[in-house]
């Protein structure tokens, strides 16, 4: 496939190499575009916006599997976890696992559940920063309600073997959760095959679409143990003097949500469509391998780990020997356009399919 015409589409390639898109995606001219189309529309006929809910929660049906009916809209990852955590009806001596060091979306709303008497399990992982299954395994017992992991670790991009952790939720009767805001969008994720119950994530990263942007995958069988927590008049009938919940995973949704981001975003994911996840997680397993072995000829130490093909994604995280270097590092390339992150003491690059092998020339000769 060719990539160029759709490098054209990130503006942000002209000025700079972008390689921090764990961070967030650069707006891209289709998604600017209809949003200002939105805009156009909310000036002079604002009771004509487009409807956007069930046409977002197909496109998101099509990328990640699942039925439409199973998606709910949110704003955010955080949002989505935290609908669940407090959704479900949690008894004394029932426990809830989790990776330890998880993003503080998955972190945080299972922290909260220790006041309520939860015990809150977090597994630590190996030196080597993989997720061990083993471990994982040994922390779940006949009491665990929920395995919470995410796809993609945003510190490291060790990427979690979605299928093995399922299983063994499963083998205990719990609900698997999953974190897809480092995974969807950049390699093939699909709820069913994947033996996922709930799956939780933001638009703004790999999905191409603005903060703001979300949603909640809940399968039917989770749905008959998740209650919605914060019910607005997109969860229900319109009724005045009842609640009668509608029969799928809308009963998660609230009030009004950003129309203008939702219907900008759908351009994002009809992109996804048009390249396809199996070609750009092909593509961004090409130019991570570029910057592995450029960072091994530099005798540079990489702390993700990368040696199985199945545990990497689209994030190297690598450090030039101390906190110190890497500040100094990050800040060379910053003054070269060359946009990076830092996250744990050290530096962290996230390329995507519209970057090219010379941006990954450029990112390595600063070096």
């Amino acid at each position: 496939m060719k990539y160029s015409s759709i490098r054209d589409l990130f503006p942000v390639t002209a000025d700079s190499v972008y390689l921090n898109n764990a961070a967030e995606s650069p707006l891209n001219t289709r998604v600017r575009d209809q949003l200002e189309d939105y805009l156009t529309l909310a000036s002079a006929e604002p009771q004509n916006k487009p409807t956007v809910r069930q046409a977002t929660r197909e496109k998101l049906s099509s990328i990640l599997g699942g039925s439409p009916h199973e998606f709910a809209l949110v704003t955010s990852t955080g949002v989505g976890i935290g609908i669940v955590a407090a959704g479900y009806p949690w008894q004394p001596g029932d426990n809830a696992v989790v990776p330890a060091d998880e993003h503080w979306n998955n972190t945080f709303p299972w922290l909260a559940l220790r006041e309520k008497g939860v015990d809150v399990r977090l597994v630590p992982v190996d030196d080597d920063q993989r997720v061990n299954p083993e471990k994982i395994a040994a922390a779940v017992d006949p009491n665990t309600r929920i395995l919470a992991t995410a796809a993609v670790r945003f510190n490291t991009g060790f990427r979690a073997d979605l299928k093995l952790l399922s299983n063994i939720a499963h083998d205990q009767g719990a609900l698997f959760l999953v974190d897809g805001i480092q995974g969807a969008g950049v390699f093939p994720i699909h709820v069913q095959d994947d033996g996922i119950d709930i799956l939780a994530c933001a638009g703004f990263k790999w999905l191409l679409g603005m903060h703001g942007t979300g949603f909640l995958y809940v399968n039917k069988q989770a749905q008959e143990k998740i209650a919605p927590v914060i019910p607005g008049m997109f969860a229900a009938e319109n009724h005045f003097r009842e609640l009668i919940y509608f029969p799928d995973a809308r009963r998660y949704e609230t009030g009004t949500i950003a129309y203008g981001l939702f219907h900008a975003w759908l351009a994002g994911l009809e992109i996804l469509e048009e390249v396809g996840i199996d070609n750009i997680h092909t593509r961004v397993l090409a130019l991570t391998d570029r910057i592995i072995d450029g960072l091994r000829c530099r005798k540079i130490e990489i702390a993700s780990p990368v040696d199985k093909t199945s545990e990497r994604s689209a994030i190297i995280s690598f450090t030039t020997g101390s906190e110190t270097a890497n500040d100094e590092c990050y800040k060379k390339l910053r003054e070269h356009n060359v946009v990076v992150a830092q996250r744990d003491g050290r530096i962290r690059v996230s390329p995507n399919f519209y970057n090219t092998e010379e941006d990954i020339d450029r990112f390595l000769e600063l070096l």
